[in-house]
């Protein structure tokens, strides 16, 4: 067949890519070869356009077992047990096939977890959609949840935490990004690198079938007017299968059968299989007649890219085929002995008795191009005056406002179409910081939260990529954790076009330093590039998934107030900044302007002193200060436990807006109750952390000092509707 130039763009090849593809096999590629190509290549799977600046991210601590490289990171926990864990985009399926697009992204992020031989615990997830006047925005909206729902809750994974955000700049390109956590025992990992020559080759799962084909090559584009046309290469998930695979996989697990496991995820049979061999450089040899098909006459191309789920590849030692071919067939799971290793370091494909592929592994891993792409540096924006008087703005309607918008209402619409309670080891529910899911039988457990700030990052990076590390470091010391690692997801626009690189440069920038000073690696993750719709960008928006310890779960701790006449404490300095705040985006309409700096000494410090108040017992509720500042967190305290506040400001040189509503970073809302009031303020001085005594705890209402009163009620309605009043028929 004819290779035209044509062909090699529409499978996302440029014209160079090509000609190093020729140089390095020697010769013009046949369809076939070139599909493979095209799926190892792209940017979903070669990270060819990201991975100079990944380099960079700090990726180990005392903790750490298991880095970037692999299915999923993994962290030690203590007592032999290991938590495994890894977010993952699925933004382009899920805006053209939206329950779909964002069920399989669940799926494939459970496999990630699996894979590695831990038994799923939890799922979290992050979502933007656009702005909710956009004809789309709530279609897409209703099917992501509905997705997310119908996958996780038909398997019985617990849905314990996320985000939800609308931004216009999401409009035509949605982010739909799943988080997924495991427990395994430390010593019983398993690993993708292939170990052994003349070792069986075992496909697993279910049948492969022509949906999904060109998945990968696909999310490593950007879109255009013909979004609807790519619907068939969405997967369509099966959460009833995968709960099979699932048990099937960790009973084989169990003894020393398997050598190495990888899902077929993005790119298929293609890429587990070219994984697993050139990481154990040695070769494989696959016999396509021996592949399960579902549909008739599918060819040798439509099955190593075909994206079918609930697949995987095995290969296990000898002698042990038949014991594993009676698991999966007593859990009803197809099971086939598709080929064998190799010394050849080769990728060869048989079909008809015929072969009909031959490429060197390394051709498909590491002589993949790697760009060092020009980028374009952000300058920080300049602090603007406005006309606005805000001072004419009732701090009271300020307030309404904010919790009333779509970003800062009650997102209990979502979480409550989500299970997330199953398996009974949920002890902190969506709603707070963090969730919390108890180590099965123990009494320690893991807190786990995924948050972005895509506004921030698009205003100045550098500042953005901190501040999304430090958020997640906040929302974990909140529930009592020890932050140990995280995962990270960024969702970026043409990497091909300065301003976008530049945005990611700085954001990994930010991460890695956020990271490094606060020793919380990033242990796995995912690139998401080309998330453009007709040459328009979203934000640049990385999403962190963070996960903590709590070793003793009678220290863990909750966001709701306890009980009256207690003293609020605002722990941080507060210097009145409102440019980026939820003030200023919802009350004025004023975007302009510099995130808030991040100062990473004081916000080690804090959270620190922050974690030695919990552990003596001498806080009854913490909560950390973020959207729309203090006076939003401490509603949003009072709301969760039913218990007013009696408000009075400190003297200082700001205004009441600044001092309310300001996003300043590195700060806590702590309750504690008059007897311990001496001993809390003595350990903030001797840590050189400054505070603030803003109020009392009282029944049934919020009060600022000569300013407003307002029930709980008049407030819970204020916050909890948005989500309802947008979704009526």
């Amino acid at each position: 067949m004819n290779i035209s130039n044509n062909l090699i763009e529409s499978h996302g090849l440029k014209k160079d890519e090509y000609k190093k593809i020729v140089n390095l096999i020697g010769r013009k590629p046949n369809l076939l070869e070139l599909g493979i190509f095209s799926a190892m290549w792209n940017e979903h799977c070669s990270y060819k356009s990201s991975k100079k600046f990944l380099k960079k991210l700090a990726v180990k601590n005392k903790n750490v077992i298991q880095g970037p490289g692999e299915n999923a990171g993994v962290i030690d926990i203590g007592d032999d047990d290991a938590i495994v864990f890894k977010i993952e985009s699925h933004n382009h399926p899920s805006f053209i096939e939206p329950y779909q697009g964002a069920a399989t992204g669940v799926g494939g992020i459970l496999r990630d977890i699996f894979t590695m031989g831990a038994r799923p615990i939890a799922t979290l997830n992050s979502l933007h959609f656009g702005s909710p006047e956009h004809p789309k925005t709530k279609n897409l909206l209703n099917g992501v949840v509905s997705g997310i729902g119908g996958y996780g809750n038909c398997i019985g994974i617990p849905n314990v935490g996320g985000e939800i955000k609308f931004n216009s700049s999401f409009n035509e390109n949605i982010l739909v990004n799943a988080m997924a956590v495991g427990l395994i025992n430390k010593n019983k990992i398993f690993y993708s690198k292939a170990k052994g020559i003349n070792k069986s080759v075992i496909y697993v799962g279910s049948k492969t079938g022509r949906d999904g084909i060109h998945g990968a090559s696909m999310a490593s584009a950007e879109f255009g007017e013909n979004a609807e046309e790519k619907k068939p290469t969405v997967q369509v998930g099966d959460p009833f299968t995968e709960k099979l695979l699932l048990e099937a996989c960790l009973e084989l697990m169990k003894d020393d059968s398997i050598i190495s496991i990888q899902d077929m995820g993005a790119a298929g049979l293609t890429s587990s299989s070219v994984e697993m061999a050139s990481k154990g450089k040695i070769g494989i040899e696959i016999d396509l007649d021996k592949v399960p098909c579902r549909e008739k006459k599918m060819t040798p191309y439509e099955m190593m890219l075909s994206e079918s789920q609930e697949r995987m590849l095995l290969i296990i030692n000898n002698g042990k085929e038949k014991t594993a071919e009676k698991i999966f067939r007593k859990w009803n799971l197809d099971f086939s002995i598709i080929g064998k290793t190799t010394n050849t370091n080769n990728l060869v494909l048989n079909f008809k008795g015929s072969q009909v592929a031959n490429l060197p592994l390394s051709s498909l891993s590491t002589d993949v191009p790697l760009y060092d792409r020009k980028w374009k540096k952000n300058t920080l924006p300049k602090k603007q005056k406005f006309l606005e008087n805000l001072e004419k703005i009732k701090i009271l309607d300020c307030l309404k406002k904010i919790l009333s918008s779509p970003n800062n209402s009650e997102k209990k619409w979502v979480w409550q179409q989500y299970d997330h309670t199953v398996m009974g080891d949920t002890v902190q529910k969506p709603g707070g910081d963090s969730a919390v899911v108890r180590i099965h039988g123990k009494n320690k457990g893991v807190a786990l939260t995924v948050d972005s700030s895509s506004h921030y990052c698009k205003a100045f990076p550098l500042y953005g990529g901190k501040q999304v590390v430090c958020e997640a470091w906040r929302n974990l010391i909140s529930v009592g954790a020890k932050p140990i690692a995280i995962t990270n997801c960024l969702n970026f626009g043409n990497p091909e076009k300065e301003t976008v690189m530049g945005q990611f440069v700085e954001c990994v920038d930010g991460i890695s330093q956020a990271c490094t000073y606060l020793d919380f690696p990033v242990v796995s993750g995912n690139v998401s590039f080309y998330n453009e719709t007709n040459n328009k960008s979203i934000e640049p928006t990385p999403t962190i998934g963070g996960v903590g310890l709590i070793n003793d779960l009678k220290n863990m701790i909750s966001q709701n107030i306890k009980g009256t006449e207690n003293y609020i404490l605002v722990i941080g300095k507060t210097a009145g900044h409102l440019y980026q705040s939820e003030l200023y985006r919802e009350v004025i309409g004023f975007k302009n302007g510099p995130p808030p700096e991040i100062n990473l000494f004081n916000e080690k410090n804090n959270g620190m002193v922050i974690q030695k108040l919990i552990s003596k017992k001498i806080v009854k509720s913490v909560h950390d200060i973020s959207s729309g500042g203090i006076l939003v967190a401490l509603t949003e305290m009072c709301l969760a436990g039913n218990i007013g506040v009696k408000i009075k400001t400190p003297n200082n040189n700001m205004t009441l807006h600044e001092y309310m509503f300001a996003e300043d970073q590195s700060r806590y809302l702590i309750e504690i109750n008059e007897e311990n009031h001496e001993n809390v303020s003595k350990i903030l001085k001797e840590n050189s952390v400054h505070f603030d005594i803003i109020g009392k705890t009282q029944k049934e209402k919020i009060e600022l000092s000569n300013n407003f009163s307002i029930s709980l009620n008049d407030l819970k309605m204020l916050f909890s509707s948005w989500f309802y009043n947008y979704n009526k028929v």
